[in-house]
């Protein structure tokens, strides 16, 4: 055989073996074809001793990896007993977190080959008649009669009023069924309502997401008897029951499972008569509602000493509902989290005994407190701070925009100023998508989801974005943003940022654990599996089930290596979606950086093993990577829902090219770190052949995001809608959009004031004065002199600041 028809015949094999790669083609499909190559190639090249050797490899190779058995005996066996050696040890609270919740759309992307028509199929988020009304009408009057200057500085909590109108109207109660009384909302209506009331209030926003979410109404549901479901359920969609969840304590914070709080079964007096039941003691801290709470939710450890339940003492975390009257039960008192007065505070309790049906579930729920725990947090953590994030940033967004068109210095308006626009550019583009990632996330848990790693990623991005989004509104507003007083819209929303960032799974925790910790086990398709093989104690079912998972695992990892290399060559340019214009090559963009970090995260995997776990700085990367291609598909969901509107075209390209860009800069910094220097290099060449392609939105883009906020526009109703926009001028922001038009309309008679200043100084500062000579030279018409005059009157009551007489603080 000659040379050349020896490198062509290999050329060819290795050609057809990367195409099997890529396609993810199965061990049988394998066999088979590269059987059908080297014949041809037996057939086309004249006889050699080394195409013998060739085939004789081939054959030993496809009997063994072909004949489950042997495959077993020689491969699969042998790994799993080096696998079960490497597995860090699992608690029984980590198993139950690592399996809580269900994997959706960001498992797609977390595999590197993202079926787009799965996203492009989900229905489009949209709100019954009977939510819409209740936005148009009970949330509308609440937002009206919110005063949040009120509630901050002089009651330091809702008014009485606002309290009775929440209770009778059933805001308790949006997520329970409409047969025991609720709203029996969705999680899209009940995302609005949040957010809404957040764009006026973030006092009264948690006093309404907190019986919403995790807490006694939603663990019931899921939960508890039909006798608990139908004592408690109407009471607290009423209102007669403000109900709290008490979890952290001053020893268990991110740490929830290690909590000390005890429970006791034993016999004791209870309504007048001796009940098995259990004895409580417990400590816990930042329970919000708690100080004005008649039903108290509780998580603790129980024990059964005596045995009275069966053989085990340590029966494990369970739940239960406490009514707060219960003698030894201790609340009431307060914390004041940053001034910001929603009612959140300590509970303790001494010898507080409750008959054994107070366990939420009943005696089949003794034990199983984690599980329900995570199970619903998944659910809840979509929602809630996701919802307020949004109505701070679309609040941000539209006021912050407005301000910077109608506040001038140096004759122009401060938005026109590069500077400024830079941070006007980040209020649009991020609000852009953090709401698309906001729809996303809660469309998933109407659709019978609850995304363990999706919410993370939801809660985790938009409460991060919250904070950089007021900041920047804040930086723009300048003086008029830092003091505090009836005027000033972000401050009370900016010393409240530390709060959304901490509660519901403290930012850094969902980060580094939950998003790639939880979220590598969760959607990996074979991972997951290999563990409980290495779980199972059953031999014989323990070798099968590791067999195919792990047989599994090889092909996927072979095809991550071909097709990230692949995308990376050709720019994933031959890659198929379902989309038109721009979205279409977004969409294989991030089906290339969705193929590499699979790629790269699988190799880490593999090389660091159970380490990977206390390798928080990597794991926290590959956590932002897959943020960043979840935010980036959301937002090309958004467009493509939205009718693709040619207006929100700059909102969505710098969404997408600044998602691509950290995702991208993520990988690398990995790769940069990668604990195996020499793979991380050749993971660098696959994964990014010709170099780095993503950076960040260029000025261009950002002049034009930041143009859509200084002007009114559909393009600015559709990014901002869904807040609550007061009439009239009696507040900030009805005065800031009453104003808006006002200064758009004067701006080119004001142009020409300022020509006429210049030739004559002394009118500078005296409108009236101006305006009489403009009048006189024609240079205005009445008509135009009146629109600068209404304007100047509008722009100097936006731009005014509280001012408080001495004492009146």
């Amino acid at each position: 055989m000659s040379g050349t028809a020896w490198a062509a015949g290999l050329l060819g094999v290795a050609a057809l073996a990367w195409v099997l790669a890529a396609r993810r083609a199965s061990l049988v499909l394998w066999t088979t074809a590269i059987a059908i190559g080297l014949a041809l190639w037996m057939l086309t090249a004249p006889a050699h001793a080394a195409l013998a050797i060739v085939w004789g490899v081939f054959l030993l190779l496809a009997f063994a990896l072909n004949i489950p058995p042997l495959r077993r005996r020689f491969v699969s066996d042998p790994v799993l007993k080096i696998f079960r050696k490497l597995l860090p040890p699992i608690s029984d609270t980590e198993r139950a977190a690592l399996e809580a919740g269900s994997v959706w759309w960001e498992a797609e992307l977390f595999r590197g080959d993202p079926d787009w028509r799965r996203l492009c199929d989900i229905p489009a988020p949209c709100l019954s008649e009977a939510e819409q009304a209740f936005l148009d009408g009970p949330v509308e009057q609440l937002c009206a009669m919110l005063d949040d200057w009120d509630i901050t500085h002089i009651r330091r909590d809702l008014s009485p009023e606002a309290w009775r109108f929440i209770k009778e109207q059933g805001f308790f109660g949006m997520i329970v069924p409409k047969e025991h009384g609720g709203l029996g909302f969705s999680a899209q209506a009940h995302s609005a309502v949040v957010m809404k009331i957040a764009s006026r209030s973030v006092t009264a926003a948690v006093t309404v997401m907190v019986p919403n979410s995790l807490g006694p109404a939603e663990l019931l549901l899921h939960y508890g008897t039909e006798e608990q479901q139908r004592h408690y359920l109407p009471r607290l969609a009423r209102g007669d029951e403000v109900p709290c969840f008490a979890l952290t304590g001053p020893e268990a914070g991110s740490d929830a499972a290690a909590l000390p709080d005890r429970g006791t079964v034993c016999r004791g007096m209870f309504a007048g008569r001796e009940t098995l039941g259990i004895r409580l003691n417990w400590e816990k801290r930042y329970i919000t509602l708690a100080p004005v709470a008649t039903l108290l939710g509780l998580a603790f450890r129980l024990f059964d000493p005596d045995r009275l339940l069966g053989d085990k003492e340590d029966l494990g975390i369970t739940l239960a509902l406490i009514p707060t009257s219960t003698p030894g039960i201790e609340i009431g008192a307060r914390h004041f989290p940053l001034n910001v007065p929603f009612q959140n505070g300590p509970t303790r309790g001494r010898d507080v005994f409750i008959p054994l049906d107070g366990v939420i579930g009943g005696r089949d729920g003794i034990g199983q407190g984690w599980r329900m725990l995570m199970e619903t947090l998944a659910a809840g953590r979509s929602i809630s701070l996701p919802a307020l994030s949004c109505g701070a940033a679309k609040l941000a967004a539209r006021a912050t925009g407005a301000y910077a068109r109608i506040r001038k210095q140096f004759k122009l308006p401060i938005g026109k100023f590069e500077g400024v626009e830079e941070a006007l550019a980040r209020l649009g583009g991020y609000g852009y998508l953090m709401d698309a990632a906001r729809t996303l996330t809660a469309r998933a848990v109407d659709l019978g989801e609850k995304p363990a790693i999706a919410s993370a990623i939801a809660k985790y991005q938009l409460t991060e974005h919250m904070r950089r989004v007021v900041n920047d509104a804040l930086d723009v507003q300048g003086g008029s943003g830092i003091c505090l007083g009836p005027r000033n819209l972000l401050g009370r929303a900016y010393q409240a940022l530390p709060i959304s960032i901490t509660v519901e799974g403290a930012n850094i925790l969902t980060r580094t654990l939950i998003i790639y910790g939880q979220g590598a086990v969760r959607c990996h398709p074979y991972l997951y599996r290999e563990l409980q093989a290495a779980a199972e104690p059953d031999p014989v079912r323990a070798s099968k089930a590791f067999d195919d998972a792990f047989t599994g695992h090889i092909g996927y990892t072979l095809s991550n290596f071909a097709r990230a290399f692949w995308l990376g060559v050709t720019g994933a340019r031959f890659v198929r979606v379902p989309f038109k214009g721009v979205t279409r090559r977004y969409a294989q963009q991030l089906t290339r950086l969705s193929a590499g970090f699979a790629l790269i995260s699988d190799c880490a995997l593999l090389t660091l093993g159970g380490a990977l776990k206390r390798r928080e700085k990597i794991s926290g990367r590959f956590a932002d990577v897959l943020s960043f291609l979840y935010l980036a598909s959301a937002a090309i969901k958004r467009h493509e829902d939205d009718g693709r509107p040619p207006e929100d075209e700059p909102l969505l390209r710098f969404a997408c090219e600044y998602a691509l860009h950290q995702a991208e800069k993520a990988l690398v910094v990995i790769l940069k770190n990668f604990p195996n220097r020499f793979l991380g290099w050749l993971l660098g060449g696959l994964a990014f052949p010709t170099g780095r392609h993503f950076h960040p939105p260029a000025d261009a883009l950002g002049h034009a995001v930041a143009s859509l906020l200084l002007a009114p526009s559909t393009a600015r109703e559709r990014l901002t809608a869904g807040i609550f926009v007061p009439e009239g001028e009696q507040d900030a922001l009805g005065r800031i959009e009453a104003a808006l038009p006002r200064v758009v309309a004067a701006e080119p008679h004001e142009r020409a004031l300022h020509a006429l200043i210049e030739e004559n100084p002394l009118l500078h500062g005296d409108l009236e004065a101006q305006l009489t000579v403009a009048l006189r030279r024609g240079v205005l018409n009445a008509g135009q002199a009146e629109l600068v005059r209404v304007a100047a009157i509008a722009r100097a009551g936006v731009i005014a600041v509280d001012e408080f007489g001495k004492g009146s603080l």
